[in-house]
């Protein structure tokens, strides 16, 4: 049968059998809860307003805001009226946010009143935004944003869409951009087919088997690449959702995972820090976690060891990127391994994981043949399949990326014997030492290891001799004690010499993205001439 995979279904789906299992929203009034009945009606309110301001098919519309319910209704109303769903990145700079806008040409945005501010500076930059619908919670504030809406007053007097308009699996639904720590975002888009079949796998009992039994926990950011699929996920199996809402905070999460009973949280590895250090000083009844799914950066092996011995939960790691909508890999372990020791098994698990069913891929050495699944040998890793974006929007960056069907990732990676992939670092983080190459990545996962140590981070930096050598940033917990010896003999019982950071600085807090990865970019730039010039100079 010719079926088209389009979002609609998965809407209905949660209207028609799961209409009394709730979509919880933290809000600065409170915490509001909307059935799957009333979150469809609301959402069919939006997109009936949205046709009323004259978006159309393929129109795009932009979304700036918090994990809430209102976000969530624009997730469907969206890409159901056939408009493309583009979500900012409230994080990045006034400059990349008018870039994004213009190079998208959203006709309509919706922006959080307490995220306003960030708009009416370039406002008059965004030459194709029409509309400005301001989503607030009590009395809309006044706004300079020209052409700006009340959110509630537009769905209270909109009619609602009864009946979708037909779709091709085909059309674009949504858009993302990249974080970009070099040059300037890059533009995603992802068709209902790639979406639909995404939250398909995103779903399957050896990934991350979200089903209607879940109470999730997006901490994820809804800008982030969609939120890693979640809220498509969430709704079409029916799952409860819990929504964090503005500036939540590791407080705001442990609370919301006690409060709601949540089964299902995800997040970036500093965010799972952050709730272990809540946890040294504060008591929170976590035991309904079941899971937590950790991507967004590679988690440190000591960092899931202490997770699951504190908090009880399986901590599982995932891996993805924005041109993968994002899942392409989970770290589950095969049954065989069950019997294993627990450091064969943890050191599986710190790896990046299995290939999601639906998908292909191959790690290239610099010859272009494929490695061989020994775990050591490095190359880049390339994917294909019905949910990898096979070129950026309206980029010429696209030629050096996407070649011959093949996503072209500029991630280093290994393949054990296994099958599991390990991703060594970025192509831009590698460290080249004399003819040789470092893995930051293994290196700064070892030095937080190491108990005393909130966060590390290893960039390569300038060197006279050796073209580049590794400098690690170390941040110590508060009322820790460590020094430059115990770092460096933690790491030498571990790597080779040549291996070893040629200095051991000690920071406030190593600096992050939009997404709250660690930035090297930045600290390359801070340390750059580290090595080659006398301190003080």
């Amino acid at each position: 049968m010719r079926y088209a995979l389009t979002l609609p279904a998965m809407l209905e789906r949660a209207e028609q059998f799961f209409p009394d299992k709730e979509v919880v929203s933290r809000t600065p009034a409170g915490v509001v809860r909307h059935t799957y009945r009333q979150y469809g009606q609301r959402t069919r309110r939006l997109a009936g307003a949205l046709n009323a301001l004259g978006v159309r098919k393929g129109d795009r519309v932009a979304t700036l805001a918090w994990n809430h319910h209102r976000h969530l209704e624009a997730y469907f109303a969206v890409p159901c009226s056939g408009a493309v769903l583009h979500t900012l990145n409230l994080r990045l700079p006034p400059a990349h946010l008018a870039h994004i806008i213009n190079h998208a040409e959203d006709r309509v945005l919706l922006v959080d009143s307490d995220l306003v501010p960030l708009l009416e500076p370039i406002a008059a930059e965004l030459r194709t935004v029409e509309h400005y619908i301001v989503m607030h919670d009590g009395p809309a504030d006044p706004t300079a944003l020209p052409r700006a809406a009340s959110y509630e007053a537009l769905l209270a007097r909109a009619e609602p869409v009864r009946e979708w308009a037909p779709l091709d699996e085909w059309d674009p639904a949504g858009m993302c951009f990249s974080s970009a720590t070099t040059g300037l975002p890059k533009g995603v888009t992802y068709t209902h087919r790639a979406l639909w079949l995404h939250s398909m796998a995103f779903c399957l009992a050896d990934t991350l088997a979200v089903s209607e039994r879940d109470r999730i926990l997006p901490i994820v950011p809804m800008f982030h690449v969609n939120a890693w699929g979640i809220p498509f996920a969430a709704t079409w199996m029916g799952a409860t959702l819990v929504l964090p809402g503005p500036r939540p905070d590791a407080r705001v999460y442990c609370e919301l995972m006690q409060a709601e009973r949540v089964t299902f949280a995800a997040g970036v590895p500093t965010v799972w820090m952050a709730v272990l250090a809540l946890l040294d000083t504060e008591r929170y009844d976590l035991t309904s976690l079941n899971r937590v799914i950790c991507g967004g950066a590679a988690p440190p092996r000591a960092l899931i060891e202490e997770f699951e011995r504190r908090v009880g939960a399986q901590f599982i790691h995932a891996y993805g990127m924005t041109e993968g909508a994002p899942l392409t890999h989970v770290s589950r372990l095969k049954s065989g391994m069950e019997g294993w020791d627990d450091d064969r098994r943890y050191a599986v698990r710190a790896r990046q994981g299995l290939l999601t069913p639906g998908l292909e891929m191959r790690v290239v050495d610099w010859n272009g043949a494929d490695v061989p699944w020994d775990g050591t040998t490095m190359g880049e890793l390339w994917l294909r399949g019905p949910w990898i974006a096979d070129e950026y929007y309206r980029d010429a960056r696209s030629a050096d990326t996407f070649r011959d069907g093949w996503y072209k990732t500029g991630d280093v990676a290994t393949l054990d014997a296994e099958g599991y992939l390990g991703i060594v670092d970025r192509m831009k983080d590698v460290i080249k030492s004399g003819g040789e190459w470092i893995s930051s990545v293994d290196l700064e996962n070892s030095i937080m290891g190491l108990p005393a140590v909130a966060e590390a981070a290893v960039v390569g930096v300038e060197h006279a001799k050796w073209q580049e050598r590794p400098l690690a940033c170390v941040v110590v917990k508060p009322g820790a004690v460590l020094t430059r010896e115990d770092v460096l003999a933690h790491l030498g019982r571990k790597f080779p010499s040549w291996w070893l950071p040629d200095e051991i600085v000690f920071v406030d807090e190593v600096p992050k993205t939009s997404v709250g990865k660690f930035n090297k970019r930045v600290l390359r730039e801070r340390f750059a001439r580290y090595l080659v010039e006398p301190r003080g100079s």
